[in-house]
């Protein structure tokens, strides 16, 4: 990641362009033209686990954006105000890819980025999936997909190279095969890798998917785990209570959460957030059919419906003993329908649900002690009806 940051910093050094695009946007066709992707969402991430992003926030609301937005959008704007950041100030783009099958949000955001920039934006636009993927949301997306290649050929003036492409996915879905087997061994007992290690894991499948870095990263990690899991040693020394996390981690507080389970015996085994990039649906080709269906399918471009199922299946699938629901005041796509969905999968699985509120990188919206306490009592609770059991 240290390298690839500094190529990101300095493109000229290494001939290559720069694109700004959304975390849920295809990064393959990018690689595939030499094209160095910046994520600004994964930056704010960044910004949030650093401890910087209150003041970053504060700058894009003295600028006059209003403290309801996206405290992604709200850090990478201050940041672009003022130059701050882990890394400075983020790399001047060429161009930018903005796909809303992440939020609305994001389509705002990139277009005051394109306009203050001055540089060019293409809009990839994804139907909401309310039930299934119908004919006619793939062909939509699919003419998408085409409009992007065509957009990448007249930025960098030259052909799609197609044999590029094709190297590309199969690294890429290489990629993805490897952090859903890495996720999967946490179904053993003990996990050898908890939801808090595959928050930090995932950098490499969101920013380098589709290169050779990755592959190679993600083989040495399956390998080191299924050592782990022979040795049957656990991500934490004890393990009592399993469960399962929903929404966006709270970047400021991991080490602080993680410790407080960890003393009393709790894993979050599994997570809804770093499971969207496992791209579960085993059919999935990475020809631009395929990525039409890929990119209109993540979870956040799923209905309510959807969310609760993968709920369900993920305790059903690690053995937890319950789950803990984010209410991200930052991500409304993520959050919205959280409370029907804890008393729906309550209803299916018999396992309880807490429901804490916080933000993902802005800490002026936690309040620590009070989680603390909602988080002891649930596991108390937990522990209660397991001897009742």
């Amino acid at each position: 990641m240290m390298a690839y940051y500094f190529m990101v910093k300095h493109p000229v050094w290494f001939s290559k362009k720069v694109a700004w695009i959304t975390s849920g946007g295809p990064v393959e066709p990018l690689y595939a033209m030499g094209i160095l992707p910046f994520y600004p969402e994964n930056y704010g991430a960044m910004c949030g686990a650093s401890r910087m992003s209150v003041s970053l926030c504060e700058a894009a609301e003295q600028q006059g954006y209003s403290r309801d937005l996206c405290s992604y959008a709200l850090t990478d704007i201050g940041s672009s105000f003022t130059g701050k950041g882990p890394i400075g100030k983020l790399p001047r783009p060429d161009f930018l890819i903005c796909g809303n099958n992440i939020c609305g949000t994001v389509i705002k955001w990139y277009e005051i980025q394109a306009r203050a920039l001055n540089v060019p934006l293409f809009f990839l636009d994804t139907p909401f999936i309310h039930d299934d993927l119908h004919d006619h949301n793939l062909r939509y997306v699919v003419k998408q997909m085409e409009d992007y290649v065509l957009f990448l050929e007249e930025q960098m003036k030259r052909p799609f190279p197609e044999k590029k492409f094709q190297k590309v996915v199969a690294h890429s879905y290489e990629t993805i095969s490897l952090w859903r087997q890495i996720l999967d061994l946490s179904t053993n007992h003990p996990a050898p890798f908890a939801a808090f290690d595959a928050f930090i894991h995932m950098a490499p499948i969101v920013t380098l998917r589709g290169t050779r870095w990755a592959t190679r990263y993600y083989k040495k990690l399956k390998k080191e785990l299924e050592e782990r899991v022979k040795t049957k040693t656990g991500a934490f020394a004890r393990e009592e209570i399993r469960l399962i996390w929903d929404n966006i981690p709270i970047w400021y507080d991991i080490r602080h959460l993680s410790k407080l389970l960890s003393s009393h015996g709790a894993v979050l085994v599994a997570d809804t957030y770093t499971s969207a990039w496992a791209m579960e649906e085993p059919h999935l080709t990475y020809s631009l059919d395929g990525m039409a269906r890929a990119y209109a399918t993540i979870h956040l471009n799923r209905s309510l419906q959807y969310k609760i199922q993968k709920m369900a299946k993920l305790i059903e699938k690690y053995g937890a003993h319950g789950f803990i629901i984010h209410s991200n005041r930052s991500c409304k796509p993520y959050s919205l329908g959280q409370y029907d969905m804890r008393r729906e999968v309550t209803r299916l699985t018999g396992k309880p649900g807490l429901i804490i509120e916080a933000d993902h990188t802005d800490s002026r919206s936690y309040a620590t002690h009070q989680v603390e306490k909602q988080i002891l009592m649930f596991l108390e609770i937990i522990c209660h009806k397991g001897t009742k059991g």
